[in-house]
């Protein structure tokens, strides 16, 4: 295959999705997206990075990225992600994503970035504070990701949506400048996990942007601190228990995590109580007895270092040998002096 000629056509499709290591992983997290990566890493071609560079935009103290990257490496694993299957990798680890990252930049406009919403409303909320110029070019560099790895399918939220249209754009002009070199990917609805809502506040979704961490279950919590949460989730002021996500929001936030812990069905678990007290209490055993496993898993990681890095490793070499060949290509294409 020359550098411009057409990519080989492949029989499975390739999946592409990202996570940055910011903030703990919480219980909204993992029920409402990452289960649905470890159910899916068999039926097509995953790649699924920890986009650590990304996390600079708003790094201030150092280590911190890289002892949050560490930590949701191991979350990552502890979930079911199987590195013989599904590639998971560092995006510092791979060389390739910065120097790709350039190109996006000199393909993309400054009039496309300056359009993009998730920059105008970043930069607004900190406009009394430093606003990193990364932030700006964000979007070139998330190309890059999604691009080097010949990305059939990414799956994103409508808020993601503009993201992956400034990716198909750059493709598209960089292949009509240099010849057939990149994937066109196509922006797919991910499956719909768990609704998973802030405990303090059900008509949010459960975040760890949040005042407090009081109505956010992350994956780490300790049984006790779990039972607590629980214990106080806001429900309403009568004490019937039914499904009814407009009036009894609470409620049916409950009786959603509830089934999505035991793989039952919300409605049908609301005629099993009378009174929030158990269904509180219940959900919350739920949840932990979820958790346990995934917690073990990840202390047994945390302590075997030398595990966790090699995993990393097999990560990154997978994934080099796919975003090199692309570099490559990419470099070609250009006319760039070879090394």
């Amino acid at each position: 295959m020359t550098a411009t000629a057409p990519l080989a056509f492949r029989s499975v499709t390739r999946v592409l999705s990202c996570i940055q290591p910011t903030g703990s992983v919480h219980l909204g997290n993992y029920l409402g997206a990452l289960v649905n990566w470890v159910r899916g890493q068999h039926d097509k071609d995953v790649f699924h990075g920890i986009v650590d560079l990304h996390a600079l935009t708003t790094a201030t103290e150092p280590g911190l990225v890289g002892a949050a990257t560490v930590e949701l490496a191991a979350i990552l694993y502890s979930i079911g992600l199987d590195p013989e299957v599904a590639t998971i990798f560092v995006q510092s680890h791979v060389p390739e994503h910065a120097q790709l990252g350039w190109v996006m930049e000199c393909t993309v406009s400054f009039g496309e970035l300056s359009r993009m919403t998730q920059f105008k409303d970043k930069s607004a909320r900190r406009e009394s504070e430093f606003v990193s110029a990364g932030l700006f070019t964000y979007p070139a560099l998330q190309a890059a990701d999604i691009l080097l790895y010949d990305a059939n399918e990414v799956p994103v939220g409508d808020d993601q949506r503009q993201h992956i249209e400034i990716t198909r754009d750059i493709a598209l002009r960089f292949n009509n400048r240099f010849g057939d070199t990149f994937v066109v990917p196509e922006a797919v609805t991910p499956a719909v996990g768990a609704r998973v809502m802030d405990l303090q506040d059900p008509s949010s979704k459960m975040s760890k942007s949040g005042d407090t961490d009081a109505g956010c279950v992350y994956l780490l919590d300790s049984p006790q601190v779990i039972t607590r949460k629980f214990k106080r989730a806001v429900t309403d002021s009568d004490s019937e228990v039914r499904y009814d996500v407009t009036s009894k929001p609470g409620v049916s936030n409950l009786l959603d995590i509830l089934a999505a812990a035991t793989g039952g069905s919300a409605s049908e678990l609301a005629e099993s109580y009378s009174q929030y007290g158990p269904l509180k209490a219940d959900t919350a055993d739920a949840v932990i007895a979820l958790l346990d496993p995934i917690q073990t898993r990840y202390r047994e990681l945390m302590a075997d270092r030398a595990e966790l890095e090699r995993l990393l490793r097999v990560g990154a070499s997978r994934a080099r040998a796919v975003a090199s060949a692309t570099l490559e290509r990419a470099y070609t294409a250009i006319g760039l002096l070879p090394c």
